[in-house]
């Protein structure tokens, strides 16, 4: 493909492999957002590499296996180039789709690995996330056997998931944690405080999910027009009593997008890595598609700069937003 800026790569965690400074959620391909198209899927997973996309993130809960299923073919015929990132934690299973605990004892997690792998067709993860963490087993107790998984030649590098400051600093004390994975946008800015300075003192790479706000943020997702079975129609933020406030929000988002000739989505990508710059943290946020017009437009705000006036415009959002992020 020609006449395509390709994103510029970071190293993942301290001399981990490298990685585009943008990746792909591919949780929505398989569960959760209304229904998918596998086709358009797959182009888009393409696309995403010959943009410089190289990180692809799943997980075993995901379709309960199914989203691994559906990305095998395309790992396996890139193996040298894609990098891909899955998780466990969740109990989850097609038999009890609606069992939802965590388990992260080592023999589970030993278990989930060995099935991420089959249904991934693969023989080693590269990136290995504990999706959640359960506090009914010791910290030190389920990264040690993660870290047998790396011993193995089973998985590359692991990661964490939605932690603390603290859990941060414990697991890295017992195996190097390349990556940490938290939720991050212009409407969701709790890890700033002390889980962002924690990461860059370890030399962690921060993966923030969500960085549209599970699409609010694009400016085109209202409660009201969710397909059904999207799970959206369950989050505060989109309920009927908070949308319209949030709503408001997003329409100054909309103001200086449209000021820079840009659309809202690329002003909350573009903010969310000059916010990271400001930190000095290393940054490779995983926005979900499954459009290639919306993948382009994403890869595009990577190249977005915005100016100190639209910062500070951005600055007070999080604190005016209704409901929890979830």
């Amino acid at each position: 493909m020609t006449g395509i800026n390709r994103l510029p790569q970071i190293p993942l965690g301290c001399g981990g492999p490298a990685i585009g400074i943008q990746g792909l959620g591919c949780m929505g391909m398989s569960e959760f957002y209304g229904d998918t198209d596998e086709t358009e899927s797959l182009a888009t997973l393409e696309l995403a590499l010959e943009l410089g996309v190289t990180m692809f993130d799943t997980a075993d809960v995901y379709g309960m296996g199914e989203n691994e299923r559906f990305l095998a073919s395309f790992i396996q015929a890139n193996r040298g180039r894609a990098v891909i990132a899955t998780k466990f934690g969740y109990a989850r299973t097609p038999e009890r789709p609606d069992n939802w605990s965590l388990d992260n004892r080592p023999e589970f997690i030993r278990q989930a690995a060995d099935n991420s792998l089959q249904r991934l067709g693969i023989e080693v993860i590269d990136l290995y996330y504990m999706h959640r963490r359960s506090t009914d087993v010791p910290l030190a107790e389920s990264i040690g056997a993660m870290a047998d998984l790396v011993a193995e030649g089973k998985v590359r590098a692991l990661g964490l998931s939605a932690v603390g400051a603290q859990e941060l600093r414990e697991a890295h004390a017992v195996h190097p944690i390349a990556a940490l994975q938290s939720e991050w946008s212009i409407f969701t800015r709790d890890i700033e405080a002390e889980i962002v300075p924690a990461a860059v003192n370890l030399g962690v790479t921060l993966v923030p999910y969500s960085p549209l706000g599970r699409g609010m943020l694009t400016g085109q997702t209202l409660a009201e027009n969710l397909s059904a079975g999207d799970a959206r129609s369950y989050f505060p933020r989109f309920s009927a009593e908070n949308r319209e406030a949030n709503m408001r929000l997003v329409a100054k988002i909309e103001g200086i997008a449209a000021g820079q000739g840009v659309t809202s989505a690329q002003v909350a990508i573009a903010w969310l890595y000059a916010k990271a710059g400001e930190l000095g943290a290393a940054v490779s946020p995983i926005p979900g598609t499954r459009s290639h017009r919306r993948l382009q437009e994403n890869v595009a705000a990577a190249s977005l700069a915005l100016d100190q006036t639209a910062m500070a415009e951005l600055e007070p959002l999080a604190c005016e937003v209704a409901g929890i992020a979830i």
